[in-house]
C-alpha cells in the first residue's frame, strides 16, 4: 500500500506531467466531496434522505447561471470545473482529459495544458452564463434562478479541440469503429452538444461549446507566434509552437546537434504534421524536432 501511494505520489507531483495533477486534483475533490456523502447517507440522513454535505458543495462550488447569485459565488467559475456530478461523469471527463492530454503534451511540451484546462473552463463558463442569460427560451424560464453547472467537461473540450486543431488527421482506433481521424471526433462531439442545447442538461452543453471555441482559437494563436496562458503569462507574444518528442531512439548528427533549426523548418514540419500527421514526417524531419526540443 505504501509503494502504491508513493508510486501515485511520484506520477501527480515529481513526474513532470501536468496532467497528472490536473487528474489528481479532480479525483481528489471527488473523493473529498463523495466519501463522506456517502458516510452521510448511509448512517445519518438514510439512503432517501437529502445530504447536507452534498448540498453545501454544490451551493458553494457549483457555478449558478442567476448573476445576483453568482455575484456572491464569485469562485464559481474556477471551483466548478473540477467538481463531478457522479462516478461516470468523472470517469468519462478523466478517460478523455488522459487520452487527449497524453498527445497534446507529447507535441506541445508540459508547460501549456494547466493554462489550456483553467483558460478553457473559464470560456465555457462565460458561454453558459451568458446564454442563460442572453437566450430568450433560458433567461424568461425559471431554470435560469435554478440551474448550476459542474463538471471538467469544457476544460476537456478545450483541450480535445485545441489537440485536433493541431494534429486533425491523428487517428485514433474506436472500438467498434476502427480508425477514426481526430478532426471528424472533434467535429462530432461539437454539433452533438449545439444539438443537445434544447435537453435537460443545456447549460453543460453551452460550457462544452464555450471551451470547445477556445480550444480551436487558441491553437490558431498558437500556431501564429501568440502563447496563451504559458505559465499563466496570458496574451503574451512568444516564439511559435516548439514541438517535443518523447521518443529518445533518434541519434543527433555530431555536425549539427548542439545547433538550434531554423524557426521557418520547424513551422513547415508543423505545417506537415497537421496535414498528414506525424507519422509522415521522414528521420531528418523528427530528428529536427528532438534538437528544436532541445534547445527550447
Amino acid at each position: 500500500m505504501n509503494t502504491t501511494w508513493t508510486d501515485i505520489r511520484y506520477k501527480i507531483l515529481h513526474s513532470g506531467s501536468k496532467l497528472n495533477l490536473l487528474i489528481g486534483i479532480n479525483v481528489l475533490v471527488f473523493l473529498l466531496i463523495n466519501i463522506p456523502a456517502v458516510l452521510e447517507h448511509l448512517f445519518v440522513t438514510g439512503l432517501s434522505g437529502p445530504s447536507l454535505i452534498e448540498g453545501m458543495s454544490h451551493e458553494y462550488l457549483a457555478m449558478p447561471a442567476y448573476l445576483p447569485k453568482l455575484a456572491t459565488r464569485f469562485w464559481t467559475p474556477i471551483t466548478y470545473m473540477f467538481m463531478h456530478e457522479g462516478v461516470f461523469h468523472i470517469l468519462f471527463n478523466m478517460l478523455w482529459l488522459y487520452w487527449m492530454g497524453q498527445l497534446f503534451e507529447e507535441y506541445l511540451g508540459t508547460k501549456r495544458i494547466v493554462g489550456l484546462y483553467i483558460m478553457g473552463g473559464i470560456a465555457g463558463a462565460l458561454f453558459y452564463i451568458a446564454g442563460f442569460n442572453l437566450i430568450p427560451a433560458f433567461s424568461h424560464s425559471e431554470r435560469l434562478y435554478e440551474t448550476v453547472v459542474v463538471g471538467a467537461s469544457a476544460s476537456v473540450m478545450a483541450i480535445v479541440i485545441a489537440t485536433a486543431t493541431l494534429l486533425p488527421n491523428y487517428t485514433l482506433y474506436l472500438m467498434f469503429l476502427g480508425p477514426v481521424k481526430l478532426k471528424w471526433i472533434a467535429v462530432f462531439y461539437v454539433v452533438l452538444d449545439f444539438l443537445s442545447i434544447a435537453g435537460p442538461n443545456a447549460g453543460g452543453e453551452m460550457a462544452h461549446i464555450g471551451g470547445a471555441v477556445f480550444g480551436f482559437i487558441y491553437m490558431k494563436q498558437l500556431q501564429r507566434g501568440n502563447n496563451w496562458g504559458a505559465n499563466f503569462q496570458l496574451f503574451g507574444s512568444k516564439s511559435k509552437i516548439k514541438v517535443v518528442s518523447h521518443n529518445a531512439g533518434y541519434q543527433k548528427n555530431s555536425r549539427n546537434a548542439n545547433s538550434a533549426p531554423q524557426q521557418e523548418e520547424i513551422d513547415r514540419i508543423l505545417d506537415k504534421i497537421s496535414q498528414s500527421g506525424y507519422d509522415s514526417l521522414n528521420k531528418q524531419e523528427k530528428e529536427t524536432l528532438f534538437r528544436a526540443s532541445n534547445n527550447h
